[in-house]
C-alpha cells in the first residue's frame, strides 16, 4: 500500500458492506479487545475481515453514485431548513398573528430538538441499520415539512418544527456514517467533499431559495412553500433510497432491539443538551436573563452527570450512547473541536452578515442571499477538490485554510467599513472565507474519523456532528450577540458593529491556524528526535 492509500482510507470491505481497515490504512485495526469487549468478538472481527475478503464485495461501486446522493440531498435538506425560515419569518409573524416569543419557537425550535437528539439518533442507526434509521428520520421529516407547510396556527408550527427537527437528528448522524461505512479510498474523499459541500451550502442556499419562495407568493401561499418544498424531493429520496438502503440492517453480530438502547444515558443526555441549548439559541433575544446562566449551568452539571452514567453503563457491559474507546480514538476531539470552532465562525459570521445587510443596509432578503453566492462557490471549489490535492500541499491545509479565512474577514471589515455595501471587495472576501472553510472542514472530518474502529464508526459520526451542530449554535449565540450589543441605527452604527465582529472572527481563526501550525512543528520535532 503506498502512502495515497494510507492517507485516503483504502481497505478490505465486508460482502454486507462495512469496511476493516488495517493499521496502514490509517483506521486503528488491532484486534485486542476494547473495554466491555472480549476475545469471541475479536475473533468475530477477523472472520468477517476473512469473508469480506474472500467474497470481494464492492459495495461502492454498486451502490455508487445513486447512493451519494441520496446521502448527500438528505444532509443537504436538513441544513437547508435550519436557514430558510428565518427569511420568511416576518411574513409568517404577519400571517399568524404570533408573537415575538412564539416566532422565535418557530426558528429555534427545530434547532434545540436537533442537537438534543443527534447522539441518540446515532445509536439508533447503530441498533436497527444505519440505512434504515436514515430513512425513518427522512421519512420523519418529510411528513413533519408537510405539516408545517399546512399548520393553522403558531402552536401547531412550533411543534410540527419540532418533529422536523427530531426527523433531522435520526437522518443526519446516518449520512456521514454510511459514507464511512460504504465508500473507500478516493471515493471516500470525493464523498466527504461533497458532503461538506452540502452542510455549508445548504445554509446559503436556504437564505436565497427562502427570498425567492416568499418573494413569489406562488398561488398566494406566502411563507408556506418554505416547508412544502421539501415534501417532493423528500418523496423521491424515499423512493430512490429504498432501492439503495432498504436492505440496510444491523451487522451479524450485533443484537438488533430496543435493548441496545442506553435508555439512562438518553433520560441523562437529553435534557443536558435541552438546558446547553434553549440558552444559548433564545438568550441574544432575550437580553441574557438571569434564568438562561442558571439553565445553562445546569446543563454543563448535567454533561458531568452524563459522563457518570455512561462510565456504569459501560462497567455492566452495556452498550453506552458514546463509548469510552470512541473518545479515546486518536485525533477524534482535537478534531471536533477545531470542527466546533470553524463551525462556529462560520455560522457566526452568516448570522452577523445577514444582518448588517438587511436591518443596517436596508437590503431585501433575496439580494441579502445573494450575496452569499461567492462564499457558497468557494466552499464548493475547495470542498470538492482539496483531496485532489498532493499530500505534501494536504498535510498544510488545515493551518493555511484557517489562515486564509482569517485574512479574509479582515478584507470584509475594511470593505464594509463607513457603511459602504462592499462591493467587489466583500464577493472576493466571501469567496476567500468560501475557499479557507472549504480547506479546513474536510480534512478535518477525515482526520476525525480517519482512525476510528469500523465498529464504532456510528457512535464517531453522532460526536463529531453534535460538535458541529453545538457549534454553530455557540456561533450565532456569541457572534450574533457581540454584534448586536455594538450596533444601532443607520448603515453606519452596523457597518462599526459589523467591523469589530469580523476583525473578532479574524483573531479566533488566526488563533487556531496558529494551534494547527505549531502542532504540526511538534510532531515533527518529535519525529526527528
Amino acid at each position: 500500500m503506498n502512502d495515497t492509500d494510507v492517507k485516503s482510507g483504502g481497505g478490505a470491505r465486508h460482502g454486507d458492506g462495512e469496511r476493516v481497515t488495517t493499521p496502514a490504512a490509517g483506521v486503528l485495526g488491532s484486534t485486542a479487545p476494547d473495554e466491555g469487549g472480549s476475545r469471541a468478538s475479536t475473533a468475530r472481527e477477523r472472520r468477517r475481515a476473512a469473508k469480506g475478503l474472500r467474497e470481494g464485495g464492492n459495495r461502492v461501486g454498486g451502490a455508487g453514485k445513486l447512493l451519494l446522493v441520496v446521502l448527500v440531498a438528505g444532509q443537504f435538506m436538513a441544513v437547508l431548513d435550519s436557514s430558510i425560515v428565518n427569511v420568511a419569518a416576518p411574513v409568517m409573524r404577519s400571517d399568524l398573528h404570533a408573537s415575538g416569543a412564539g416566532l422565535q419557537w418557530v426558528i429555534a425550535g427545530y434547532t434545540i430538538v436537533y442537537a438534543m437528539l443527534l447522539i441518540t439518533g446515532s445509536r439508533l442507526g447503530a441498533i436497527f441499520g444505519y440505512g434504515r434509521a436514515y430513512l425513518a428520520g427522512l421519512g420523519l421529516f418529510t411528513v413533519a415539512s408537510l405539516a408545517c407547510g399546512l399548520a393553522g396556527s403558531t402552536g401547531e408550527l412550533v411543534a410540527f418544527r419540532c418533529l422536523q427537527g427530531a426527523g433531522a437528528a435520526l437522518l443526519v448522524p446516518q449520512v456521514l456514517t454510511l459514507i464511512q461505512r460504504r465508500f473507500e479510498g478516493p471515493r471516500r474523499t470525493a464523498a466527504m467533499g461533497l458532503y461538506q459541500t452540502a452542510i455549508a451550502g445548504g445554509a446559503v442556499v436556504g437564505q436565497i431559495v427562502g427570498g425567492v419562495l416568499v418573494d413569489a407568493d406562488l398561488w398566494g401561499t406566502s411563507w408556506r412553500p418554505v416547508f412544502l418544498v421539501n415534501v417532493p424531493l423528500g418523496v423521491l429520496l424515499l423512493a430512490v433510497g429504498w432501492r439503495a438502503l432498504g436492505g440496510d440492517r444491523p451487522g451479524p453480530d450485533e443484537r438488533p432491539g430496543w435493548g441496545r438502547l442506553d435508555v439512562p444515558g438518553v433520560l441523562v443526555l437529553a435534557p443536558a443538551m435541552l438546558a446547553l441549548v434553549v440558552p444559548l439559541v433564545m438568550g441574544h433575544e432575550q437580553g441574557w436573563p438571569v434564568w438562561g446562566w442558571l439553565v445553562l449551568a445546569a446543563g454543563l452539571v448535567g454533561m458531568g452527570a452524563f459522563a457518570l452514567v455512561e462510565r456504569r453503563v459501560s462497567a455492566r457491559g452495556g452498550s453506552p450512547l458514546v463509548p469510552g474507546a470512541v473518545l479515546r480514538s486518536p485525533g477524534l476531539l482535537s478534531s471536533g473541536i477545531m470542527l466546533l470552532v470553524g463551525v462556529a465562525s462560520y455560522n457566526g459570521f452568516l448570522f452577523t452578515l445577514a444582518l448588517h445587510l438587511q436591518s443596517g443596509l436596508g437590503d431585501s432578503p433575496l439580494r441579502a442571499g445573494l450575496t452569499y453566492v461567492p462564499c457558497a462557490l468557494g466552499f464548493a471549489v475547495s470542498g470538492l477538490w482539496w483531496g485532489r490535492l498532493p499530500e505534501r500541499i494536504r498535510a498544510h491545509l488545515g493551518y493555511l485554510g484557517f489562515a486564509l479565512v482569517s485574512v479574509s474577514y479582515v478584507g470584509m471589515a475594511a470593505s464594509v467599513h463607513g457603511g459602504r455595501d462592499g462591493g467587489v471587495a466583500l464577493a472576493v472576501g466571501l469567496a476567500g472565507m468560501g475557499l479557507g472553510q472549504g480547506a479546513v472542514l474536510g480534512p478535518l472530518m477525515s482526520s476525525a474519523l480517519g482512525r476510528v474502529r469500523p465498529e464504532y464508526a456510528g457512535d464517531a459520526s453522532g460526536v463529531l456532528v453534535t460538535l458541529m451542530q453545538f457549534g454553530g449554535v455557540v456561533g450565532v449565540a456569541t457572534f450574533g450577540t457581540m454584534f448586536l450589543s455594538m450596533t444601532g441605527a443607520g448603515a453606519h452604527a452596523s457597518a462599526h458593529a459589523a467591523v469589530l465582529t469580523f476583525v473578532v472572527l479574524a483573531v479566533v481563526n488566526l488563533g487556531v491556524a496558529l494551534w494547527v501550525g505549531l502542532g504540526m512543528v511538534r510532531r515533527r520535532a518529535g519525529r526527528l528526535a
